[in-house]
């Protein structure tokens, strides 16, 4: 069945600009322009819309999913078979919110009585998601899948007091790092104190704790330009700042 701007935007639920709008970024183009001027999409276009849909609807920009979508390797099967999990997972956090406001609701009429750490598994579970989805992929390659279970077990099983302490902590690694990048040495004391607060940090989330993991994390702040972002959010350059700070602190700095 062939669909033209206005039929195809009011079965996907979209606008017809935002059809247009696909089209002129290369991201969804018609099969073929009628002798009437009129864009004209087929079957293979109405599928790549849903994938699009998909997409977006886990948080994608366009320029990521045109990248994903364009490239030799894409697989519609396993694509589709990537965004059934993620839903999934999606609606497992829901649920997890849906009942923690539930019990809730029960402890505030005097009906249970919710210990500190249920009143934020809802929430634990959604920073894991939520990392899952922004760096769960590049983290499993670089240390193993065991090693991000039993990271993300860490974080779920934290009492509100040690929650309380992390988030302290990490507060204070920014404020001292972004005083030790004013000064600019990486091997000052400040930014040294900063290597230290940033490998206290780390052991929060780590059950062992190396050298050599701690280089090649800070190596990757680097790398991937999502982290980058991170720590040079207010300050550009800070992200190689800590990771020059954290090479000269674990002996791992080539120079050295």
């Amino acid at each position: 069945m062939e669909y033209t701007v206005q039929k195809l935007g009011k079965l996907a639920g979209i606008s017809t600009r935002t059809l247009r709008y696909y089209d002129e970024i290369g991201i969804l183009k018609p099969a073929r322009i009628n002798s009437s001027g009129y864009r004209i999409y087929g079957q293979e276009e109405v599928d790549q819309l849903q994938q699009i849909l998909f997409y977006r609807e886990l948080g994608l920009q366009l320029d990521g999913i045109k990248e994903i979508m364009t490239s030799p390797s894409f697989n519609r099967t396993k694509a589709l078979q990537e965004h059934h999990a993620l839903l999934l997972d999606k609606r497992r956090q829901l649920d997890l919110l849906i009942t923690n406001v539930e019990n809730t609701i029960a402890s505030a009429e005097g009906r249970k009585t919710m210990s500190d750490q249920e009143k934020f598994e809802g929430f634990k579970q959604k920073l894991i998601d939520d990392n899952e989805k922004k760096y769960g992929k590049e983290i499993r390659e670089k240390y193993g899948q065991e090693t991000v279970q039993q990271s993300n077990a860490r974080l779920k099983n934290m009492t509100q007091a040690q929650h309380d302490e992390v988030t302290h902590l990490a507060d204070e690694l920014y404020e001292t790092l972004a005083e030790a990048f004013k000064q600019g040495d990486p091997a000052s004391d400040l930014a040294q104190k900063a290597a230290e607060l940033h490998k206290r940090w780390l052991t929060y989330y780590w059950n062992d704790y190396s050298k050599e993991a701690h280089a090649g994390l800070a190596q990757m702040y680097v790398d991937d330009e999502r982290f980058t972002a991170h720590y040079d959010e207010k300050q550009p350059g800070t992200a190689a700042f800590l990771r020059d700070a954290i090479l000269i602190y674990t002996g791992m700095n080539p120079s050295s």
